[in-house]
Parts: structure tokens; C-alpha cells; sequence
């Protein structure tokens, strides 16, 4: 068990102790949602970049109009590759013996600490890719037409398999 300090002050049950703590892994990881959102901002600042063209030949600074486009075709492609390795180098874990912790700190947003309790019925998957991950929560989200589930847990982890380990500790004490 980990003895927590002032930081924890005030979050922390007086019967509570942190038995895990970690960082995601930091690099690339690919996700098949990736190919869509890439294609299509491939599309957007090619046709930006078509119209661009086809107005610089027409002469004067008409052109410029299609800047703003094609910035945004640029960051439709290259937003979902890089902000979520961004986003894992700006979080942490933190596991109890009664809740998980997802804290993050992000420029504009600023910092976050998100606890979801660990019971004796709370669902824990683990996801074994090449970086494993152990899902035990999952939040609806609203889109433009339709809700969607996103799965909540810690993420890309090198001791998941430990920290799976440690979760069904944490529920087997709930019961």
C-alpha cells in the first residue's frame, strides 16, 4: 500500500489508500477511427487547396479566402493522430481501495480529477493490445444525431495485467 501525502488531502476517504498509481504510455497508438477523420480532412484541404489554386490563377488576393479552409482540412487530418498522445503525456492514474482516479491537466480546459467508484458489480475489462488497457467505467456522450457509450479506464498501461489483478482485489473487498 502506498501511503498518500498533502495531495490527496480532502479527496481521500480517512479509511481510503492508494494501492496503484501510473501514466499511460505516451506514444502513437493507432485507433481504426483514425482512417475516417484522416480521409475526410484529406478530402477538405485538398479541395481548399484545388480552390486555392484556381483562384490565385484568376490573379489578385481572392485566394486567402481559402486559407482558413485548408487550416482546417490540416487539423481534421493531423488533430486526431497527435492530441491524444498529447492528452495521455498530460494524465494520470491513481487506484484505491475503494475508487480509480483519472486526473488530467490540459492547457485551456485546465485540470480535471474524475473518480468512479470500483463495487463488487462494477464491470472490468481487459483490453490486450500491444499496450493493454483495463476498462471498468463508461460514460454516455451525446452526438450531432444519436448518443454513443465511450469506455472509461486506464489506458494504454504496461502493468495492466497487475492492475486488473489489483482491481478484482479492490471489488472482492467491496462485497
Amino acid at each position: 500500500m502506498t501511503q498518500h501525502g498533502s495531495a490527496w488531502d480532502g479527496i481521500l476517504d480517512t479509511d481510503e489508500e492508494i494501492v496503484w498509481q501510473g501514466r499511460p504510455s505516451p506514444g502513437f497508438a493507432f485507433r481504426p477511427s483514425m482512417i475516417f477523420s484522416t480521409l475526410f480532412g484529406l478530402v477538405f484541404a485538398g479541395f481548399a487547396l484545388f480552390w486555392m489554386v484556381m483562384a490565385a490563377s484568376a490573379g489578385g488576393l481572392f485566394w486567402t479566402f481559402g486559407l482558413i479552409h485548408f487550416t482546417v482540412g490540416v487539423i481534421i487530418i493531423v488533430g486526431p493522430i497527435f492530441f491524444p498522445s498529447f492528452q495521455r503525456r498530460r494524465t494520470w492514474y491513481t487506484l484505491t481501495n475503494r475508487r480509480a482516479f483519472i486526473a488530467t491537466e490540459l492547457p485551456v480546459v485546465g485540470k480535471k480529477l474524475k473518480s468512479y467508484p470500483i463495487t463488487a458489480d462494477t464491470p472490468i475489462e481487459l483490453r490486450d493490445d500491444p499496450i493493454p488497457s483495463v476498462m471498468f467505467a463508461s460514460e454516455t456522450k451525446r452526438g450531432k444525431n444519436s448518443t454513443y457509450t465511450v469506455p472509461i479506464g486506464f489506458e494504454l498501461i504496461h502493468d495492466a495485467r497487475e492492475v486488473l489483478t489489483l482491481l478484482r482485489s479492490v471489488q472482492k473487498d467491496q462485497k
